[in-house]
């Protein structure tokens, strides 16, 4: 019966025992994972997965780091500014002003031509876009014309001609200070095509209007010009290239002169310019016609679609100094400032 006994239980401990090896070897291990994750461990000894590690930490750092202000770029702004600000909000009072759209810039090596009525080369504007214009200041009526484009928070390019400013160069000192641009349009207006013009008279219209400039804002002026009347020669065209000046002709004539009150010289503007759908318009800031209608004339532009580009000069012109001196002996009066005003005038008791 012992015997019987011990027989079951040594048959039913191998029985466990066989049960226990199958199960061990056919069943899936709860600490099994893929091979990879194993070597991943800092513990393992294999050089290959220790040595692949960093690599993607490496990459994540550099990318961060790039989301970042690096200081090796800060010197970028200098070298490539930021656009130049069109109707600042702290400087327009006018919601709804018309503005600048876009301000250019304009290299005028060789002297490029804009306004396609004489010259094509350089199809700049896009639909609906406009240049203003204003010929023959400063007169007593050009305040008025700064006052409508400060109204509607708009840039013009004035072409003045050369006595004027010496009338009048308190005026054309509030164009600059209006932030518009500034070229020239001869010293006394004389038509450069006449066949009384000599080279050297040419060459004297010319550089005088731009010394005159100068002169009355103490610092140069943009290397524009604009022919007085269009009538240009090709003598005269290529002194202008020779000295790196841009022309200027028109597209729209708003042809103020001849109007016969400021309705018509609207009329005039928004026909052709409806027409054509953009381009260089031509106005003269000495017209009362055409002070009168410009506050309304902007209205239209804006009601229009039209916006409004302003031109300005990558470098100013250098104008010369026998011209300078000539029209410094003309008026009697010194062209710039020697000396500093606190050193002429000085307050000794308020």
């Amino acid at each position: 019966m012992r015997n019987a006994l011990g027989l079951m239980l040594a048959s039913f401990v191998t029985a466990v025992l066989i049960t226990g090896v199958w199960f061990w070897t056919s069943s899936p291990r709860a600490d099994a994972a893929p091979p990879q994750t194993v070597a991943a461990r800092a513990a393992d000894p294999l050089p290959a997965p220790a040595a692949a590690k960093p690599a993607p930490k490496d990459d994540v750092e550099i990318t961060a780091g790039l989301s970042k202000p690096a200081p090796a770029l800060a010197p970028a702004p200098a070298a490539f500014p930021a656009p130049l600000p069109v109707r600042p909000a702290a400087t327009c009072a006018n919601p709804d002003a018309l503005g600048v759209s876009r301000v250019v810039v304009i290299d005028t090596t060789g002297g490029p031509g804009f306004g396609f009525l004489q010259y094509k080369q350089f199809d700049f504007l896009t639909d609906k876009e406009v240049v203003l214009t204003f010929d023959d200041g400063p007169w007593p009526t050009t305040p008025a014309v700064l006052k409508a484009l400060a109204d509607e928070c708009t840039k013009g390019l004035f072409f003045p001609v050369g006595k004027h400013t010496t009338y009048h160069p308190e005026i054309l000192k509030q164009v600059a200070a209006a932030g518009h641009t500034i070229g020239s349009h001869t010293w006394s207006h004389a038509h450069l095509d006449s066949k009384k013009m000599t080279e050297p008279q040419m060459r004297e219209e010319i550089e005088k209007g731009f010394s005159a400039v100068k002169m009355a804002l103490g610092t140069a002026p943009a290397p524009f010009f604009r022919f007085p009347g269009l009538g240009h020669t090709q003598a005269a065209l290529g002194y202008l290239a020779s000295r790196n000046i841009s022309m200027f002709s028109v597209d729209v004539d708003s042809n103020d002169f001849k109007s016969s009150g400021p309705d018509q010289v609207i009329q005039n503007v928004m026909t052709k310019l409806d027409k054509q759908g953009k381009g260089v318009i031509l106005m003269h800031d000495l017209q009362k016609h055409t002070a009168l209608a410009l506050p309304t004339l902007l209205r239209r532009l804006k009601a229009g679609g039209y916006k409004v580009v302003q031109m300005r000069a990558k470098e100013q012109l250098e104008t010369l100094p026998e011209y300078d001196a000539m029209l410094v002996k003309d008026q009697k009066t010194p062209a710039v400032a020697s000396r500093p005003i606190s050193s002429v005038v000085q307050t000794v008791s308020q």
